[in-house]
């Protein structure tokens, strides 16, 4: 009952216990890495690395690259977005860029300009890619 880790992604339950909320009227500039779940409501300026589910709130903005496990969003993104499993555009979402995800979900609601790359592999080999580039 009260340790229950597995919650409904469409209500906007994160899935671990870990998780870092980033909350409405906070504005941070520069990246966050977190090992466990987060969810903003505020703004980020800067890179975000999840291990696991990342969630963006209705009034949530992200202004760069997003690395997770699995992601909702419903707030605004502008970046990349890399996310091993599912990702969810949900309601008035708004996110501008590239999007390379295991798995896409989009309501009609959301708005998304970019390209899409999508299968299980995607996320790996875009990595990949970028190690070969950098060296």
């Amino acid at each position: 009952m009260f340790n229950s880790k597995s919650k409904s992604s469409s209500s906007g339950e994160l899935s671990t216990g870990n998780t870092t909320i980033i909350g409405a009227g906070t504005v941070i500039n520069g990246d966050i890495e977190s090992d466990g779940d987060i969810r903003i409501d505020g703004s980020l300026t800067g890179n975000l690395f999840a291990k696991s589910k990342v969630f963006i709130g209705p009034e949530g903005v992200v202004e760069g690259d997003m690395h997770g496990q699995q992601a909702d969003v419903l707030g605004k993104v502008t970046g990349q977005l890399r996310i091993k499993e599912l990702l969810q555009l949900l309601g008035k979402c708004d996110v501008q860029g590239d999007i390379f995800a295991g798995k896409l979900q989009v309501e009609p609601t959301a708005t998304f300009n970019g390209c899409c790359h999508t299968g299980a592999n995607v996320v790996e080999l875009k990595k990949e890619l970028g190690n070969v580039v950098n060296q």
